[in-house]
């Protein structure tokens, strides 16, 4: 049988002096796993920013055109996770675009 070896114990990431890569506020521990490359093209930060939000709406507006919602509030913290993350996912993205497009007025 095969011995398992345990993941070595985390470092934490020293930033990158161009701080190209910047972890999502939405990670879920202090341990970033999930990041947004900030040289990207703005087209592509925005539409990645506008695909989340979107879900998020489309999800809500659908909700809201329901006679009523019964749940527990086990279930509705639960859908407000599910609907925070990918909000917050887009807002750190279009922070990244308005510091951007504000270097780019600025140069």
């Amino acid at each position: 049988m095969k011995t398992l070896t345990p993941d070595p114990p985390y470092t934490p990431l020293t930033p990158h002096p161009d701080n190209r890569f910047m972890a999502l506020t939405s990670n879920c521990s202090d341990m970033p796993t999930l990041f947004v490359d900030t040289h990207a093209p703005l087209d592509i930060l925005t539409d990645a920013a506008r695909y989340r939000i979107r879900a998020v709406t489309q999800v809500l507006e659908n909700l809201s055109m329901r006679g009523s919602v019964e749940c527990d509030s086990m279930i509705l913290s639960d859908f407000a996770l599910l609907c925070a993350i990918p909000l917050r996912d887009g807002c750190d993205v279009l922070d990244v675009v308005g510091r951007r497009l504000g270097a780019q007025s600025v140069g």
